[in-house]
C-alpha cells in the first residue's frame, strides 16, 4: 500500500476520535510536573516515507542497534545509529492488501522485542486469522508465527518477562493484554479491565514489565496503568497517570519504576512522568518528533522513534542523553 494512502487511513481513523482524545486535555504534560532538565537531542536517522518505513516499535541491542518495526512496511529492520537500515524481514500482505484490519485498514508490524540470545519477536496484525500473531526470528532466520492471535483485534505493545519466560501483549481494538509463553502456544487473555477498552479509537497500546508489575497505556483515555502480577494473575488495576493526550509506548529510566519515559503521539511530545504522576514535556515538535510512537532507554541515552502517521513529513530516529 503507498504511503499516501496509510496515511491517510491513519489520519481518517484518528480524525473520528480527534475531539475524544484531545478532550482529555494535556495540562499536566506540557510543564506543570517537577522540572526536568533539557535533554540534548538529534536525529540519528531520517527514514524513507515513500518506502513505508514508518517505526512503530522498538528494541535495543546491548551494542546499541536499535530493532525496529516498519508498521507500513510491514518489516523488521535492524538499525544503526550511523544511519545504516538493514531489513530482516517483510511480512506477506494477506490478499485482501490489509483492507480487514481493524480500525487501520492496513496490515502492519507493532510491538518488538528482543531476548538476551540475539532472537527477536514481534507482533503483526494484518486482519487475517492465517497470519495475525506473534513471531519469532531468529538471528539469520525467517519469521516463524509462535502463536495466534485475533484477526478481530489489533495485537500492538509486547513485552517480555524473561523471568517467568512469559510474553505480554496488548490488543488496542479488543482492549486487553494477553499472555504467551516464550516457546509460544495458544494466547491467554491476561486482563480484559475496563480500563484498557478503547473509547473510539485504540485502547491499551504500550506495555512493559517491571518488579513484579505490568505497565500499560491507553492511547484513547489518555492513561498510564500499573497492574500487580499475584501469582500469574493479574491485581487491581492502578492509575499512575492520566491526561497523557495520545499516549503510546513507555520506557523506565534507571533501575527503578520512579521515572517513566511516554511518546504522546499526536501531540509529537514526550514527557517525562515521576511517580507522583506528574508529567513533564521534555522533548517537541521543535526536536523534530514526528509522532512519536516508542521509546527505549539504554544508560544515559534515549533513543525516540517517530512514525509521522499524520504529520507526513519525516520518519525518524531521535537520540537524546538525559540528564542525571
Amino acid at each position: 500500500m503507498r504511503k499516501k494512502t496509510i496515511t491517510a487511513a491513519v489520519a481518517a481513523a484518528a480524525a473520528g476520535v480527534a475531539a475524544t482524545v484531545f478532550s482529555v486535555g494535556s495540562a499536566s504534560a506540557t510543564g506543570a510536573g517537577s522540572p526536568v532538565a533539557a535533554v540534548r537531542s538529534r536525529i540519528a536517522v531520517h527514514f524513507d516515507l515513500a518506502k513505508g518505513q514508518m517505526p512503530e516499535n522498538v528494541a535495543l541491542s546491548p551494542r546499541g542497534t536499535a530493532y525496529v518495526t516498519f508498521a507500513a512496511a510491514r518489516q523488521v529492520a535492524a538499525v544503526t545509529l550511523a544511519g545504516t537500515v538493514r531489513v530482516l524481514a517483510t511480512m506477506a500482505a494477506p490478499a485482501d492488501g490489509g483492507s480487514n484490519t481493524p480500525v487501520l485498514k492496513f496490515a502492519l508490524t507493532t510491538g518488538i522485542v528482543r531476548h538476551d540470545n540475539g532472537t527477536l519477536y514481534f507482533l503483526y496484525a494484518s486482519g487475517d486469522a492465517g497470519s495475525t500473531g506473534l513471531y519469532r526470528l531468529r538471528p539469520g532466520g525467517t519469521p516463524q508465527r509462535i502463536a495466534a492471535l485475533p484477526a478481530t483485534g489489533l495485537p500492538n505493545g509486547l513485552a517480555l518477562d524473561e523471568r517467568t519466560g512469559t510474553f505480554y501483549l496488548t490488543d488496542s481494538v479488543l482492549g486487553t493484554i494477553s499472555t504467551v509463553p516464550l516457546g509460544g502456544g495458544a494466547a491467554t487473555v491476561w486482563s480484559s479491565a475496563p480500563e484498557l477498552a478503547a473509547t473510539g479509537f485504540l485502547g491499551a497500546n504500550g506495555i512493559k514489565v517491571r518488579h513484579g508489575a505490568v505497565w500499560a497505556t491507553n492511547l484513547d483515555k489518555g492513561t498510564l496503568l500499573r497492574i500487580p502480577v499475584r501469582h500469574g494473575k493479574p491485581g487491581a488495576v492502578q492509575l499512575k497517570a492520566s491526561n497523557l493526550v495520545g499516549i503510546d509506548d513507555i520506557a523506565f529510566v534507571g533501575n527503578g519504576d520512579e521515572q517513566v519515559l511516554a511518546a504522546l503521539n499526536a501531540p509529537s511530545t514526550v514527557v517525562s512522568i515521576d511517580a507522583a504522576g506528574r508529567a513533564t514535556t521534555v522533548l517537541s515538535a521543535a526536536d523534530g518528533l514526528q509522532n512519536p510512537t516508542s521509546v527505549a532507554v539504554r544508560g544515559s541515552s534515549a533513543y525516540v522513534l517517530s512514525a509521522a502517521y499524520t504529520t507526513a513529513k519525516d520518519p525518524n530516529l531521535l537520540l537524546a542523553t538525559l540528564p542525571h
